[in-house]
């Protein structure tokens, strides 16, 4: 048996033999345009389920040169800033990551040849270095997602109060959820096989249909479980603000004349989608329920008035990695619109 290179380059371990293991799928993503939001939203908000008589100037800067963290901001903001930085590296590995199918499957059908064997192996070794940059990458996003929801959801502002107050750190949780939608997108089609320990361990991570999504979802639902001091609604009226700001933004003309490209109505949606899904992890009925804060009919209704290839991706996230779409207390008509 060779001894073959341990991913990343570190530690020298026994080749496997190449066997059937579970596939890592990918798809190359359209390429993405510079975006930039820095309006002052008039928004009538729905906060604990009651319309007010008085609208908010919701101040959500989501552009990289707004919306400057003030002196209570900065320790937490500088922290996720540090990760932000390596998230547009991390989409142009995913988006150049090829997969190894082929040699991998000439490899299986010649197993005596020593030839395709090294080429196979020389071929998976920086593909298994990727997908553990990937793991690695979404730790580091857990802890930030962490770090933000401390601070938006903290007695004893509102959520629209954290929002107003904290707009970089709004921004940055906005930004984390653009970036974990995009990844997913971006994650499909594409064969990746080996069966080494590093692989196996990487797979209960990669193999997840949306893995970043699914890593936002635990550690909200890990926060809200963790801190039982802090009312829940701190956490679901922080997350169902978020999808009303955008939703209105999406859904108004005046506000929608604003935006200057249609990266911005991307990052938006991905955003109202994310917000949608963690509340839906975290509340204890769901998005879906009639007395949920987050106008589901509204959102989906946005999503659909799209152009139907640009929010296939977002609608298929709401369709299988939501937790209580398939409930009884969802209606049908809202069954309906997802199907």
């Amino acid at each position: 048996m060779r001894r073959g290179r341990g991913a990343g380059g570190g530690g020298v371990g026994e080749r496997p033999p190449f066997v059937r293991a579970p596939a890592v799928r990918l798809l190359e993503g359209e390429e993405t345009e510079a975006w930039s939001l820095s309006y002052s939203f008039k928004v009538t908000e729905l906060i604990e389920g009651q319309e007010q008589n008085h609208q908010h100037w919701l101040k959500l800067s989501f552009s990289r040169r707004d919306a400057q963290p003030t002196e209570s901001e900065k320790e937490i903001y500088n922290q996720v800033n540090v990760v932000l930085k390596d998230a547009e590296g991390i989409l142009e590995d995913l988006q150049s990551y090829r997969g190894a199918g082929h040699e991998i499957r000439e490899a299986i059908q010649h197993p005596a040849d020593e030839k395709l064997q090294e080429k196979a192996w020389g071929a998976v070794v920086p593909l298994v270095g990727k997908l553990k940059t990937f793991y690695e990458f979404s730790q580091r996003l857990e802890a930030a997602l962490r770090g933000l929801l401390g601070a938006l959801t903290s007695t004893p502002y509102s959520p629209t109060q954290h929002l107003e107050r904290e707009q970089a750190l709004a921004k940055q949780f906005a930004e984390i959820l653009h970036f974990t939608l995009r990844f997913d997108e971006l994650k499909a089609e594409g064969e990746n096989e080996v069966n080494n320990e590093l692989a196996n361990r990487m797979s209960l991570f990669y193999a997840e249909a949306t893995p970043m999504l699914k890593t936002l979802s635990d550690a909200t639902t890990k926060f809200v479980s963790e801190n039982k001091n802090l009312p829940i609604e701190n956490t679901t009226d922080c997350l169902s603000t978020m999808a009303s700001v955008c939703r209105v933004m999406l859904e108004t003309p005046e506000y929608r004349s604003r935006f200057t490209n249609e990266e911005t109505v991307s990052f938006c949606l991905r955003v109202m989608v994310g917000v949608i899904i963690l509340y839906d992890h975290v509340h204890p009925v769901g998005a879906f329920a009639k007395t949920s804060k987050i106008d589901m009919k509204g959102c989906i209704k946005v999503l659909k008035d799209q152009p139907p290839n640009s929010v296939e991706g977002l609608l298929n996230a709401l369709r299988y990695t939501t937790k209580h779409l398939n409930d009884e207390t969802t209606s049908k008509q809202i069954k309906s619109m997802l199907q």
